[in-house]
């Protein structure tokens, strides 16, 4: 085949070499070059950087943490459940004796430290409050009568402050008497 070519070439090249392009056809064709380097060149599509969608996930997790941070804040409710709607009055006295409770306990923590023994003691019934409370909050978001519900917790709360109080009393009196007896022994 590229035989046949060759010869078809050679038997009519006096038909080729009179073939010449027009005149014009290379000023038409320097004119246009010269248009499209007037003309402002189409932005091609870009592909993005690595760097570039790692910067956005970035932005989108810091995002999406500080709207999980905000929505955590405004769920302190128990249960889920706004006490407010239920009753303004026994809302606000269940977070101030909760915090009351929170107060107690953390200096009950501290008494801890000085005797184990008698911490022990007192956590194992404060424990038993503390579950009871739990189940009233759990019920709290299925019961017809949560007005109710949220009074037992009001008053769990106040039995939780009253005996965190005794205990520390009874903490002190023990404290004191132990410093007594110390002052005693040194005296002597």
């Amino acid at each position: 085949m590229s035989k046949r070519l060759e010869d078809f070439i050679r038997n009519n090249q006096d038909g080729f070499d009179e073939l010449e392009p027009r005149a014009e056809l290379w000023d038409n064709i320097e004119k246009r070059l010269f248009a499209e380097e007037q003309t402002p060149k189409k932005r091609e599509a870009k592909t993005f950087s690595l760097g570039f969608v790692l910067r956005v996930a970035a932005m989108i997790i810091m995002v999406m943490g500080i709207g999980f941070v905000v929505y955590l804040r405004n769920e302190k409710r128990p249960g889920g459940v706004d006490l407010t709607a239920i009753n303004p009055e026994y809302a606000k006295q269940q977070m101030h004796l909760a915090s009351l409770v929170k107060e107690k306990r953390s200096e009950l923590r501290t008494v801890a430290q000085k005797d184990p023994q008698l911490y022990r003691e007192f956590s194992t019934e404060i424990a038993k409050m503390d579950s009871t409370y739990k189940k009233l909050t759990n019920e709290l978001k299925t019961s017809p009568n949560q007005e109710r519900v949220l009074r037992a917790m009001i008053r769990n709360l106040q039995v939780q402050t009253e005996v965190l109080n005794q205990q520390l009393q009874v903490i002190e009196q023990f404290n004191q008497i132990k410093n007594n007896q110390e002052n005693e022994n040194k005296d002597i």
